[in-house]
């Protein structure tokens, strides 16, 4: 599979972009390397080869979801410098 100059044209078209005769000349070069990079993979034999999920072999990576007790309201108002009864109290920041 090969990319023509009129290929280029149509996919600028559909990007709404707009290339110079040299820059079309210069892409459709361009386009056609990386396909025949990417052709050489069609080489390769990958027929005992087992798909690849993910990278890391970690499964779970993340702490177990336990229960924990909250720290208690007295607690949390003790270093605040202003409450009301068991809320914070802050400044106002809407006019």
């Amino acid at each position: 599979m090969s990319v023509t100059k009129q290929d280029v044209e149509y996919i600028a078209t559909l990007a709404r972009l707009s290339f110079s005769e040299d820059e079309k000349e210069k892409m459709t070069k361009e386009l056609n390397t990386i396909l025949h990079y990417v052709e050489k993979l069609n080489e390769l034999d990958t027929e005992d080869v087992e798909p690849l999920n993910n990278m890391n072999e970690r499964h779970n990576v993340l702490r177990p979801d336990e229960v924990v007790p909250s720290i208690a309201n007295s607690e949390a108002l003790k270093n605040a410098p202003d409450s009301i009864e068991r809320f914070f109290k802050v400044p106002k920041v809407i006019g």
